[in-house]
């Protein structure tokens, strides 16, 4: 049977995934803040605003599915706040949960500090430096208290539109720790985007998965790796990015489920979204 899905907040991901949902066949409802006009794909477009009650009023019926990645206007707390825990509990509370199998909820690795480049998982305790991962942490957990929730921590994503690391490296203002290695965790969209269908319908899924690609690495060896692709300045060196700790995610728990990325090393995944741009 197919499902219905519900997806909340819709931005570059949530359309991937809507897009996916209906090559399967499901039905696909997709809320966001402004007015859509219909693309004639199937998607059906909802409008309506998850930090103001009153605008959800009109949620479809029987949803089975739910896919909740919103994205705030501004890096401010309190507008976190609102948009991942008190919306959330607002679409809910509005949501008829009656035939509800799962909510999908597409979380960060900003959760984690500083491990010194060790290797961290899902048992690894979350130590958020920062309130963006404070604050997910506290959505995740009212998700898993009010729903049959799976979690999912995205890494850093890049791919078609994120283009910022490439113009900033041609331009050479960009830095990278050299004396001390800084890991980078990357996924590309698209694999995100399909971490999140597969784990939406995954049977007896864990509550939460890191969805990150298979090869961590030092940021140095990255910017270089994507600088000579693109003819651009050896990076200098520099102080590590404030506020994301080094460490190297681990995927196992992902990839045990039977997911498999298109993209397993960020220096692949870059050199397909650069010749995709020639």
């Amino acid at each position: 049977m197919n499902a219905r899905v519900l997806i909340a907040g819709v931005g570059d991901v949530g359309q991937r995934v809507a897009h996916r949902l209906r090559e399967r066949g499901d039905e696909v409802w997709a809320l966001r803040r402004t007015a859509q006009a219909d693309s004639g794909d199937g998607i059906q477009w909802i409008q309506g605003d998850l930090t103001r009650p009153e605008t959800l009023q009109a949620l479809p019926t029987g949803i089975s599915h739910v896919v909740y990645l919103p994205t705030p206007d501004a890096r401010d707390e309190a507008l976190y706040r609102a948009v991942f825990v008190d919306g959330l509990r607002h679409l809910l509370d509005a949501l008829d949960r009656s035939g509800l199998q799962r909510l999908l909820f597409v979380s960060s690795s900003a959760v984690y500090g500083e491990h010194g480049g060790a290797w961290i998982d899902e048992d690894t305790p979350a130590d958020p430096p920062g309130f963006n991962g404070r604050v997910l942490l506290d959505a995740e957990r009212y998700a898993h208290a009010h729903a049959p929730t799976v979690a999912l921590r995205l890494a850093g994503l890049y791919g078609p539109g994120r283009l910022q690391l490439i113009e900033r490296l041609r331009a050479g203002t960009a830095n990278v720790p050299r004396t001390t290695p800084h890991w980078a965790n990357r996924i590309h969209v698209d694999d995100a985007a399909a971490a999140i269908v597969h784990l939406l319908f995954a049977l007896d899924p864990q509550p939460l998965y890191l969805g990150v690609d298979d090869t961590p690495l030092p940021l140095d060896v990255l910017y270089d790796d994507i600088a000579r692709r693109v003819q651009a300045p050896t990076p200098g060196d520099g102080a590590p990015p404030p506020g994301v700790g080094s460490k190297r995610l681990s995927n196992a728990r992902l990839r045990a489920s039977g997911f498999v990325p298109q993209w397993p090393d960020a220096r692949e995944g870059y050199a397909a979204l650069l010749d995709s741009d020639d």
